[in-house]
């Protein structure tokens, strides 16, 4: 299922690219639709009871076995708040 939300939050993730070069080679990658719509729904779930930057990363760092901190995903994270924030 996609929401003009998730679509919003994979174009995020897909100009950050935190997979880098390797991300030529997941080949169910789908524009990371899939992590996007794992943190507007995982928010939708958890609200306020972690960081966006933290969810960023637990997400991603999940799905892929990345090592990124909050700090790295400080960035993305507030492009994703500012999506978040617009009304459907």
């Amino acid at each position: 299922m996609t929401t003009p939300q998730v679509e919003a939050v994979a174009r995020v993730l897909a100009e950050w690219n935190p997979l880098g070069d390797a991300a030529k080679k997941v080949t169910d990658l789908d524009g990371y639709r899939v992590e996007a719509a794992d943190i507007v729904f995982g928010l939708k779930i958890r609200g306020d009871s972690v960081s966006l930057e933290k969810h960023v990363m637990d997400v991603l760092n999940q799905a892929f076995e990345l090592k990124l901190d909050p700090q790295s995903c400080a960035g993305p994270a507030k492009k994703i708040a500012a999506v978040l924030a617009e009304k459907d």
